[in-house]
């Protein structure tokens, strides 16, 4: 029996019926850091399926116009990286001037948006000055040299903390630094801030504030890749890395209007990483364009030694694919699904449905023919326990020990309540739950051979392509595709096979060009907005 106290925490004493009280006991002295990985690893191939090994060639980039660069270095601050590494290479502008102007920014704005948690100011200044030296003296190591970004405080970053957005962890610091971290100083990449995560990578709210949307600064950014997606879209850094479990790339760049690339699960490393579910858990950029998404995954892709579940894959990004080359499938049923509910007069059922209709016509317009297809029927709803277990599993110790007290989220479906009672989920039901994703990827590999890239809504007219893709390990786009009347984009969700991130990235970025809705950026005001008044007592 599971005892919890009055305060609903859960006691030491611990039993289970059939199972000896000391073999729990015992496992429970074992200290299990949330770095230590399950001997178990989950692959996303279904049997049969091979995908050609990793191979390194050299990127093949769209054509950047050059630009003059401006008298006010922060007219630069929303060029995305394609742009910005031109300036970079041609030495117009200087990575220790990207660096003060991107640094100038975090300090201006953090205190409306609550995007940062940690400036890594030395470490940015030594890396830009070590970037420039390279590039006077010749040595130009690609498009990220040199070029400001931020990072999800779930990664590692040695001498600086790694909080997790969370109470118990706010002191935290790791010694090493993540693999996607050292890869990307390895491109020369300048890192200037650790941004926020919704505590233990649930929503945007933090041990220290909620972090803010920039279109919108009363509104929450989404979570849990908050800081990220909220920092990129206010032009606070060149780029942003995520990480994705259950739409936490997804939905925070729905909300902030940038562009998000979830990889294949197995495609990037997460050593040094926060782990959540170690079967779901992936890291991707957050970019402003989607070229700059395929630009810095070439840069962290590929096994690294440490990270069992990262398979050996080919990946290489060439602008000049056509999207008119690949056959493209559209989910028919969620573009159809009506505005209002029939029944229900009060009831959305497809909020973005305006947007979504007028996407068709830019696949039209681009000389594309879209194929109807049906997304397996699968009760994926109910797999999601895997990810319940593996996160009460992740923070077990916390839960024992009744720090998750020290949580800011306490609701009923926050995690220290989640954590508590994903233990009584039988062990039986997460295999079986298993067991029936193998179902579910071998109909998402049958469906994706008959297509290159799916597109469809991202929102509630097919939310269940979220959980579908996050249980199969499927790689996914995410675009900014319009603007409400009050200024809040909505989005567009590009999905494609195991490991073909290059097709899908070539599709995702026709659309985004035919359509333009990357270039537009907020207008972030300098103070919050105003608590509302207090409402008078009525006599």
């Amino acid at each position: 029996m599971l005892v919890l106290d009055k305060s609903g925490s859960m006691s030491t004493t611990t039993s289970f019926k059939g199972v000896p009280e000391q073999r729990i006991e015992a496992l429970h002295k074992v200290a299990l850091p949330n770095s230590v990985n399950p001997a178990i690893v989950f692959d996303p191939l279904p049997p049969g399926k091979k995908i050609a090994p990793e191979a390194r060639r050299p990127m093949v980039r769209s054509k950047v116009a050059h630009r003059a660069v401006p008298a006010d270095l922060d007219d630069l601050a929303f060029l995305p990286v394609t742009e910005l590494s031109e300036l970079v290479r041609r030495k117009r502008v200087t990575s220790v001037q990207l660096t003060q102007m991107y640094l100038a920014r975090l300090k201006t704005y953090d205190p409306v948006l609550r995007c940062v948690i940690s400036l890594t100011e030395d470490r940015a200044f030594a890396q830009a000055h070590a970037a420039d030296a390279e590039i006077r003296g010749g040595k130009y190591r690609g498009p990220l040299h040199g070029i400001p970004w931020g990072a999800k405080d779930l990664l590692a970053v040695r001498g600086y903390k790694t909080t997790w957005g969370a109470g118990p962890f706010k002191e935290q610091v790791i010694d090493a630094d993540a693999t996607v971290v050292q890869r990307l100083d390895a491109a020369g990449a300048v890192l200037v801030a650790k941004l926020t995560l919704g505590e233990l990578a649930q929503g945007d709210i933090w041990f220290g504030a909620t972090t803010k949307n920039p279109w919108k600064v009363d509104q929450g950014s989404s979570g849990s890749s908050a800081g990220p997606a909220s920092a990129t879209a206010a032009g606070l850094v060149g780029f942003a890395i995520g990480s994705e479990t259950l739409g936490s790339i997804s939905s925070p760049s729905t909300r902030c209007g940038t562009t998000g690339l979830r990889p294949t699960f197995g495609r990037v490393p997460r050593t040094g990483a926060m782990a959540l579910s170690w079967t779901m858990d992936k890291l991707g950029p957050i970019c402003r364009s989607v070229e700059d998404c395929a630009i810095v995954l070439d840069a962290i892709y590929g096994p690294d030694g440490q990270d069992k579940s990262v398979i050996s894959a080919a990946y290489h990004w060439d602008a000049r694919l056509s999207p008119k080359r690949l056959r493209v499938g559209y989910v028919k049923s969620a573009f159809d699904t009506p505005q209002i509910d029939p029944t229900d007069a009060k009831r959305t059922l497809h909020a973005t449905k305006q947007f979504d209709d007028a996407a068709l016509d830019v696949f039209k317009r681009l000389g594309i023919k879209l194929i109807p297809v049906d997304l397996p029927d699968v009760p994926y709803d109910a797999m999601r326990i895997i990810l319940s277990a593996e996160a009460a599993a992740a923070f077990d110790d916390l839960t024992r020990s009744n720090r998750d007290n020290e949580l800011v989220q306490q609701g009923k479906f926050d995690w220290p309540n989640s954590f508590r009672t994903s233990r009584f989920i039988p062990a039986v039901d997460y295999v079986n739950a298993n067991r029936l994703r193998s179902i579910a990827i071998q109909k998402w590999d049958d469906l994706m051979r008959t297509v290159d890239v799916i597109v469809t809504p991202t929102g509630a007219a097919n939310l269940s392509q979220l959980v579908a893709t996050n249980l199969t390990g499927h790689p996914a786009v995410i675009l900014p595709n319009g603007f409400r009347d009050d200024g809040t984009p909505v989005s567009l969700t590009f999905l494609g096979p195991l490991f073909e991130e290059p097709k899908l990235l070539a599709v995702a970025r026709a659309y985004q060009e035919a359509t333009g809705f990357h270039l537009k950026h907020p207008e972030v005001p300098l103070t919050p907005p105003a608590p509302p008044a207090p409402v008078p007592p009525v006599s």
